[in-house]
């Protein structure tokens, strides 16, 4: 004899958007340089805000790095080995964090346009309406 399935059995696995959320980021590399002007701000950012940052998202690893002469940019690593960059340069801090939170939020997936332009194989049946071609004329 088969033994009954209880209805406290039948439940569904946790699969990211049934039961939680896998975020898709993995790494956070902030580069920067000591000595250039626009990377000020960048700097301050870091002194002030990465620790916070750190703790708000365990999930992520963080990286600092000094690039001498180059410009300040951000690159967020995700799981299906796609990065992204961007570029930092005299942003202020709390912009910085709106950059910072779209790479978080973001799938690393490429951006695909979401409309295509119509083609028919057909030309149109009716054809193109005119005021000019009707028998009362169109007044305003």
């Amino acid at each position: 004899m088969s033994r009954p399935i209880l209805r406290a059995s039948l439940k569904a696995l946790p699969s990211n958007g049934s039961a939680f959320f896998i975020p898709q980021i993995r790494k956070l590399v902030f580069e920067y340089c000591e000595h250039q002007r626009g990377s000020a701000l960048v700097r301050l950012f870091l002194v002030k805000q990465i620790e916070q940052l750190a703790h708000e998202n365990p999930h992520v690893e963080f990286v600092v790095k000094q690039r001498n002469n180059k410009r300040p940019i951000v690159r967020g690593l995700y799981m299906n080995d796609r990065d992204k960059v961007i570029e930092l340069t005299s942003l202020e801090p709390p912009s910085i964090m709106q950059k910072v939170q779209l790479l978080l939020d973001s799938s690393g997936a490429p951006i695909k346009p979401l409309k295509t332009a119509v083609m028919s194989s057909t030309p149109a049946t009716r054809g193109i309406w005119s005021g000019l071609h009707v028998q009362e004329t169109f007044k305003i």
